[in-house]
């Protein structure tokens, strides 16, 4: 029993094996007719002379110059939303305190309620308007660092027709 055990596993084991092989076999064809077809696309492919390094550098150079410019005017526009949010949050801590202040006084329920409702409805308003010039803040100093790198992106378009057109007149 345990012979024909063993008999039955050994021979699916030696299936498994030969599926394998089989599927593995697949892969390998499929991978070669593949990079045949990749090959010969690629070779079908008419690829431009070799543009001009230097120019080629120069304008790598100028995309470089571009995204640190992006960067920086980005980074000083955070630290000025930073710096402003400082700034909201002293006067914040400033107006809290003055408030805790005036609520120590005696005054009768009713005119300390209004009291409150005036002074909840003021921080709601200085609240909204903090909100509103700290977003216009970071729209401008985003909307100023997309607008160098879109300006660059269109000067490197430019010279690349370029390069396509002297490469062009260079075959002809």
């Amino acid at each position: 029993m345990a012979d024909e055990y063993t008999d039955k596993a050994a021979a699916q084991m030696q299936a498994s094996t030969d599926r394998a092989k089989a599927m593995g076999q697949n892969v390998m064809e499929s991978g070669a007719s593949a990079m045949k077809e990749f090959t010969r696309m690629f070779s079908d492919m008419k690829v431009p002379a070799m543009p001009d390094m230097e120019a080629l550098m120069s304008a790598h150079r100028r995309n470089l110059e571009t995204l640190s410019a992006a960067n920086r005017v980005a980074l000083e526009g955070a630290q000025t939303v930073a710096r402003r949010n400082m700034e909201i949050m002293q006067q914040t801590m400033t107006e809290l305190t003055e408030t805790m202040r005036s609520f120590a006084n005696a005054d009768a329920p009713q005119a300390r309620a209004a009291k409150q409702a005036e002074m909840l409805k003021g921080a709601y308003e200085r609240a909204v308007s903090n909100m509103q010039e700290i977003s216009g803040m970071i729209q401008h100093s985003s909307g100023e660092a997309v607008g160098l790198l879109n300006k660059r992106f269109a000067e490197a378009m430019d010279e690349v027709k370029q390069l396509a057109d002297k490469s062009g007149q260079n075959k002809a």
